[in-house]
């Protein structure tokens, strides 16, 4: 019987749409259980489905090469869904055209602060220049991550994986953060974890509202294109200061 069974799962696992059903089921799945647990930050369908489904692949023994091939679809739609976070943006063009400055002096302080403090720790604990490339950019969501980390001569396979906890972590702590902090402003809010936490705290950030989501979109794209630019200056720089 379980080499039966064995036999059958191999034939499905070699089947392209099974994981992209997988994963949406684990998604579904951790929706169903969040709205269960009312809400809880813990249960975040993110968290879940990649829990769900490494422990699926760890199990199987499945190739992450051969899980892509069959959920690549999603990793697609990825563009478009990113694209599409112009729509409530568009929708709260008032509310960004009188909050400009102070956004932009946000981003500027965050992106910085970020980076530093990433590499920062890095230095501190005695990790190497590719680790320490990684640790800085850890905020910026996952394809400019990749990309910038290759060309700074990080590594982009840990790069992903901090870039994934960082998200996780910050939708995590991003409400009991605020409650104690006493912000309320939905702007302030998203900006704030689009910012630190890319794609899954922009995704996160929706769950307070619309306008949070908006912002927290403004907050990821812009912290990915200034840091794209701003860090391979400021990496040579640290490295430098580290050296004397």
């Amino acid at each position: 019987m379980p080499e039966r069974a064995a036999m059958v799962w191999e034939r499905l696992a070699g089947l392209p749409l099974l994981w992209l059903a997988l994963t949406l089921l684990a998604y579904q799945f951790g929706l169903w259980l969040q709205r269960r647990l009312r809400g809880h930050p813990l249960a975040n369908p993110v968290l879940i489905a990649v829990a769900l489904l490494s422990t699926l692949l760890l199990l199987s023994g499945t190739p992450y090469a051969r899980y892509m091939n069959g959920a690549g679809l999603i990793h697609f739609l990825l563009g478009p869904a990113t694209v599409a976070l112009a729509i409530p943006l568009y929708a709260n063009w008032h509310r960004l055209r009188v909050m400009t400055l102070p956004l932009l002096g946000a981003l500027l302080l965050g992106s910085l602060v970020v980076a530093v403090s990433g590499w920062g720790l890095g230095a501190l604990f005695g990790a190497g220049h590719e680790s320490r490339v990684s640790l800085a950019i850890k905020s910026v969501t996952t394809p400019i991550a990749m990309a910038v980390t290759e060309r700074l001569g990080g590594l982009p396979s840990l790069t992903a994986v901090l870039v994934i906890v960082t998200g996780m972590v910050g939708g995590l702590c991003a409400e009991a953060l605020y409650r104690r902090l006493r912000i309320e402003d939905d702007a302030v809010r998203g900006f704030a974890l689009g910012l630190a936490a890319h794609g899954l705290g922009t995704a996160r950030a929706f769950q307070f509202s619309e306008q949070a989501g908006a912002f927290a979109a403004l907050g990821m794209g812009l912290n990915g294109l200034l840091t794209s630019f701003a860090l391979p200056w400021l990496l040579p720089w640290l490295e430098r200061l580290l050296v004397r």
